[in-house]
C-alpha cells in the first residue's frame, strides 16, 4: 500500500460524496459547502455549480447521475449540465440538507439527511427504489458511511455524533430487515466514524474526521489497518481505476486553514474494492 498523494490540490470547504464512474472511468466528488460538483480528466479541473447544496450521486448510465441536493433526487446530464427534477427530498424542511449517500446493489439509492448546522435528531436515512422514496431511519444528527456487502445481505450507516457504525441485515429487494445492530463502536476511543466504502473481500473502511486516518475494519468488526493522511477532517473513501484498487478519500477545510485540509487524495491499497453500483430509475 502506498503512502497517500494529492489527487486534486483544490480545497474543498467540506468535500463528501466519491463516486468513481465505471463507464466513464472517472473520478467525481462533491463540496456541500460550495454547491458543486468536481472532477478532473488528468490535468483538467472540472466543476459544475448548483443552486443549493449537493452531496452524493449514484451513476445511472454514462453520462447521467442521480445526484442529491438539499431538496430533491435528480438526474444530471454531464455532457449538457441539464438537471430534471425526480422526487423530493425533505423539501419544506429548510432545516435540513442532504449529505452521505450511495447506490446498492439493487439499483436502490440510500440518502441521508442532516440539519444544516448538525442540529441535534434533525436528519434521516431514505432509500429510493423503483420511484419510492421511503425514510427508513430517523432521529439522525450526522448521517454518513452508508455503504453495502459485496452480496447485498447487509448495509451499514452511522450518526457520526453517536460514534458507532451500524450493520443493518437487508431483505431479498434490498430493504432493511430487523432491527439495525453496532457494528463498530468507536465511543471509548472518542473516534468520529464519517464516510466508508466496503471492498471486495467485505471489509469497511471507514474516515475518522478529526483523526486525519481511514481505518479499515474486518466484517467481524475488528480493526486490521490505518491510513494516516496529511488532513485532519476525512469525510469518505470510495475505490476506482481501472481493477479498482486505487482508493480516492475526500476531506474538509471548514474551520482550518486550507493548508490543512480540502484536498482530494489517492492511495495505491493494492486491495480490490466493489465497482459502484448502477441506479436503477
Amino acid at each position: 500500500m502506498t503512502a497517500p498523494q494529492v489527487f486534486d490540490d483544490r480545497a474543498c470547504v467540506l468535500g463528501e460524496g466519491p463516486l468513481w464512474h465505471p463507464l466513464r472511468e472517472q473520478f467525481f466528488w462533491f463540496d456541500i459547502l460550495r454547491k458543486c460538483l468536481m472532477s478532473r480528466i488528468g490535468d483538467q479541473t472540472l466543476e459544475w455549480q448548483f443552486d443549493e447544496h449537493v452531496s452524493a450521486a449514484g451513476w445511472i448510465d454514462e453520462n447521467r447521475l442521480l445526484v442529491a441536493s438539499e431538496s430533491s433526487l435528480s438526474t444530471f446530464d454531464l455532457e449538457t449540465g441539464e438537471s430534471e427534477w425526480v422526487i423530493g427530498l425533505e423539501v419544506d424542511n429548510a432545516i435540513t440538507r442532504s449529505n452521505d449517500g450511495r447506490a446498492d446493489p439493487f439499483g436502490g439509492f440510500w440518502i441521508g439527511t442532516m440539519g444544516k448546522s448538525a442540529e441535534k435528531d434533525a436528519g434521516a436515512i431514505y432509500r429510493f427504489y423503483k420511484g419510492e422514496l421511503r425514510k427508513l431511519f430517523e432521529g439522525i444528527s450526522v448521517s454518513n458511511a452508508i455503504c453495502f456487502d459485496p452480496d447485498g445481505t447487509c448495509a451499514y450507516f452511522t450518526d457520526t455524533h453517536s460514534r458507532q457504525v451500524m450493520r443493518q441485515q437487508l431483505d431479498a429487494i434490498g430493504w432493511p430487515h430487523g432491527q439495525p445492530e453496532v457494528f463498530v463502536d468507536l465511543r471509548e476511543q472518542g473516534l468520529n466514524p464519517d464516510g466508508a466504502v466496503v471492498d471486495g473481500t467485505g471489509c469497511i473502511w471507514i474516515a475518522l474526521w478529526g483523526a486525519g486516518q481511514i481505518a479499515r475494519y474486518d466484517p467481524q468488526g475488528q480493526l486490521l489497518s490505518a491510513i494516516d493522511y496529511p488532513a485532519s477532517q476525512m469525510t469518505c473513501p470510495s475505490f476506482g481505476g481501472p481493477d479498482l484498487t486505487t482508493l480516492y478519500a475526500t476531506s474538509a477545510a471548514v474551520h482550518l486553514d486550507e493548508t490543512q485540509g480540502g484536498q482530494t487524495f489517492v492511495t495505491q491499497t493494492g486491495i480490490t474494492g466493489q465497482c459502484e453500483h448502477q441506479v436503477i430509475l
